[in-house]
Order: structure tokens, then C-alpha cells, then sequence
């Protein structure tokens, strides 16, 4: 099952700063499920001045423990940390083009893909006020628009309707029951914590950007620095750089591939 689920929003911010709040927006207040984040590739293309990064972040999962514990464990796939908590690496890719005003980004979850596949795509573009397009361009002053699209496909429910039909007949009684509502409240919660999340995001982009006008990228890294140490307190013995989890999410990003699926201007 695929559903989706779209928002618009903007930002009295420029493109630029925007930009460069996205990439700094972890940590933040409104994200202490984020425990690690790291680039996997960056480069930048001089032919087409765009430029091209992808990340790698460690969340907790957003599953209820309630639910988590229904799942067979050859589905969750070894999703649990070190304290035992449910945890999800999340593969993010961006693309930006500061000279023609936008900037397009993916993110996916790559553990509990084979349960339910959540890409969330954004699309960010330089936009102005009629009264701001009136002025010189020298002067006027950018806003940034955002549209976000989420998709989320029930790879559970999918599996589920193949094994009643894997005999030729619909299975019946108390299991076929009970599998639904299990496929059902997946596919309901996943979507109520995805608008959660993304009302989250905004807020925290907002601290960001504010942090960014105020006092520039030293005071962002600050407000980092002790969002860092927020984190830290809320996730007893973390402390294991992303790296020494590579095989882990390195194989998981493989089988995600071969399944098809101060200085700037505010």
C-alpha cells in the first residue's frame, strides 16, 4: 500500500542560508531522536554548479515499543542499538543549486524497509514578495518556499497479501484478522509520527536559521555543541562513532539498492 502526504511552507530566509541550515540542523531541540550523522560522499560539479552530498544519519526509531515487539525478529532486521533501544539509519541525498535557486533533497529509512519504506522528498526554491519583485534585484530581499512529499509504502501489508494468496485461496479465521489490524496500525502510526516529524523538522530548521541570523555560524555551532550534550544525556553509554557500525549500515544501504527501491545573506 502507498500513501502520501504533502505540506507546503516558506522561509523569510534566503536560499542560501536555508541551504546551509539543512545542513546544519542536527542536532537541534526538536531532534534528540538524531544520535549520529555523517557525510558519505560530497562533491561539487563545476560544469553545472550543483552541489551533490550525501549523508548517512542513526536515528531512534519512531515504531512504538508496542508495536516493535509484535514483529518477528527476521523483520526487524537487528534495528536495536547497544542499549537495546529500536534504532533506524536513515540515507539522505541533496542536490543544490544556489545559482538557479533551488534545492532538491531524499531521505529514506534504510532498516525496517522490508516493514514500511518512508522517502520523503523536498523541493526548495528562491522565491520573493510581489512587492520584493518590484525592487531592484540588488536590494530586494528572498524568501524561500519548501514543498515536501512523503511516500509511504507498506512493504508488511505487501507481504502479507502474497502469503494469503500463496495457496491459491484467501486465508480466513482469527490470523488474517489479526495480520490486518497489525498492517493497519504499522501503516497508521508511521504515517501520524511522519506529520509529527515533519512539524518538527520545520520548528528545528527554525532555531537553526535563527541562531544562523543572530550571531552566524559560530553561534549555530554553539547552540550545536549543546544540543550535542542534550543528546548525549538522553542516550545513556552513547558514544560509538558512526564508523564502527559500517558493516552494519553499509550492507543494509546494499540490500536498500539491489531491492530497486555572520557571512551570508538571510
Amino acid at each position: 500500500m502507498v500513501k502520501f502526504h504533502t505540506s507546503a511552507h516558506s522561509y523569510d530566509y534566503s536560499l542560501s542560508a536555508v541551504s546551509l541550515a539543512y545542513f546544519l540542523r542536527y542536532p537541534n531541540p526538536y531532534s534528540t531522536h538524531v544520535l549520529t550523522e555523517d557525510v558519505i560522499d560530497r562533491y561539487f560539479d563545476a560544469d553545472s554548479q550543483k552541489l551533490y552530498t550525501t549523508r548517512l544519519h542513526l536515528k531512534k526509531s519512531k515504531m512504538p515499543p508496542w508495536l516493535m515487539k509484535m514483529l518477528p525478529r527476521n523483520i526487524l532486521g537487528g534495528c536495536k542499538g547497544q542499549n537495546g533501544e529500536a534504532q533506524n539509519f536513515i540515507l539522505e541525498r541533496s542536490i543544490v543549486d544556489i545559482k538557479a535557486g533551488w534545492m532538491e533533497t531524499e531521505t529514506q529509512n534504510l532498516q525496517l524497509a522490508n516493514v514500511v519504506k518512508v522517502i520523503e522528498t523536498q523541493r526548495y526554491d528562491r522565491s520573493f514578495t510581489i512587492e520584493e519583485e518590484a525592487k531592484d534585484s540588488t536590494t530586494r530581499r528572498e524568501k524561500t518556499d519548501v514543498v515536501t512529499t512523503v511516500t509511504l509504502r507498506s512493504r508488511f501489508g505487501e507481504m502479507i497479501r502474497k502469503g494469503e494468496r500463496s495457496d491459491g485461496q484467501e486465508r480466513q479465521g482469527l490470523l488474517a484478522w489479526s495480520t490486518q489490524r497489525l498492517r493497519r496500525a504499522i501503516e497508521e502510526k508511521t504515517l501520524e509520527k511522519t506529520r509529527i516529524g515533519l512539524i518538527n523538522s520545520k520548528e528545528g530548521m527554525g532555531v537553526v536559521l535563527g541562531r544562523l541570523r543572530q550571531g552566524g555560524l559560530s553561534a549555530v555551532l554553539e547552540g550545536m555543541r549543546q544540543d550535542r550534550l542534550l543528546v548525549l544525556a538522553g542516550v545513556p553509554g552513547r558514544g560509538a562513532h558512526l564508523h564502527e557500525s559500517s558493516p552494519r549500515w553499509k550492507s543494509l544501504w546494499k540490500n536498500n539498492n539491489d531491492s530497486g527501491e555572520g557571512g551570508f545573506d538571510l
